[in-house]
């Protein structure tokens, strides 16, 4: 019996089974609001046992990148309550990734009175796409005040709340890929001097005390988070405590009672590998449901569910390009490849188009 394609648990949840659809970013979402093409998606791909949604912004300020959904209006939850009735018609549950940008954003592409906040004025390398004038240059951030701080808090308690009301089974808390929590807990991208800055303790405040406030607001059962130990996506540097960091935030976040942690690998596209000793410290200190996810296989997920080392897996390109990929697995059906070029642009092309295997 596949351990896989068996039931599972989150929480009170039962899943129809171990897999997991990673989150992804697809750029969809004209106007920041969800759509009908989104719901159309979302349920294609609902054999899985866990959806976790594309970054969704808490925030005006938080939408850094072009089309991409927050979950701060009306018109929004409006939207999201398609995605989440098409996804539970189909027997899977739904968590919401609230995804601050922080840093990795450009003014072109936030709307009329936002600004791009992160905790320090440190500017990331690269660029960044806006559908306006192409490429730009990351913009040198606001240090947030002390005053943002609690105003960034209060909406990431806010969008918790209207994720669940339009009918989502909770929130991931996404600390992991350079963006907004993550840039607070690294080192490069956060020289404060007061208490959201300097020691891990400090530098992790914020992320605590976001999950604490979202877990007060919805529920303990409702709240996860995603974390990149190791990772160097969007100008995150490798330091020597990256690991003794790790392994504070594990024991914080199972103190603070998280139902999941998402720990996400990216060395399969080029990224420092994380050491297996670092899932193994959040496999001993973290209590709760662990997702392992980045460049797996089913034999991959099948043999580290049986080994103990994670409870769930989550799975990107495989569920973008194969909204059946439950039915092709386990038939040993060959999966369709994903189009790249096709990840970030509007319409349906490279999105709901991705052949189902024929009746």
């Amino acid at each position: 019996m596949s351990l896989l394609f068996s039931k599972a648990t989150l929480g009170p949840l039962t899943l129809q089974n171990h897999l997991v659809m990673a989150p992804l970013t697809r750029s969809r979402a004209t106007g920041n609001i969800p759509n009908d093409l989104m719901a159309e998606y979302y349920g294609q791909r609902a054999s899985v046992g866990l959806i976790i949604t594309e970054g969704t912004s808490p925030s005006p300020n938080g939408l850094g990148y072009a089309r991409i959904p927050g979950i701060f209006s009306a018109e929004q939850i409006a939207g999201w309550k398609k995605v989440t009735e098409a996804v539970h018609a189909k027997g899977a549950k739904i968590f919401m990734q609230l995804m601050h940008t922080g840093r990795i954003g450009h003014p072109l592409n936030l709307p009329t009175g936002a600004k791009v906040l992160a905790p320090s004025a440190v500017a990331a390398a690269g660029e960044m796409y806006t559908d306006a004038e192409g490429m730009k240059p990351h913009p040198v951030p606001a240090a947030m005040t002390e005053a943002d701080i609690k105003a960034t808090i209060a909406e990431y308690v806010q969008a918790a709340k209207n994720a669940v009301a339009a009918g989502c089974d909770g929130v991931e808390l996404h600390a992991a890929n350079g963006y907004l929590l993550e840039q607070f807990i690294r080192p490069n991208s956060n020289v404060r001097t007061d208490q959201y800055g300097g020691s891990i303790e400090n530098r992790a405040r914020i992320v605590i005390e976001i999950a604490q406030a979202t877990i007060a607001a919805i529920g303990k059962d409702k709240v996860g988070m995603r974390l990149s130990p190791f990772g160097a996506f969007n100008d995150m540097a490798i330091y020597p405590e990256m690991e003794a960091d790790y392994t504070y935030l594990a024991g914080k976040l199972n103190e603070v009672g998280l139902v999941y942690v998402h720990l996400v690998d990216h060395s399969s596209m080029g990224a420092p590998a994380v050491p297996d000793s670092i899932k193994a410290t959040f496999r001993k200190l973290f209590k709760g449901t662990l997702i392992l996810s980045g460049g797996y296989d089913a034999a991959r997920a099948e043999a580290d569910l049986a080994a103990g080392k994670c409870d769930l897996v989550a799975f990107g390109k495989p569920v973008l390009a194969n909204p059946d990929l439950v039915t092709r697995w386990q038939k040993g059906a060959a999966l369709n490849p994903p189009d790249m070029s096709t990840f970030y642009t509007p319409g349906a092309k490279g999105y709901t188009d991705y052949p189902a295997l024929s009746a």
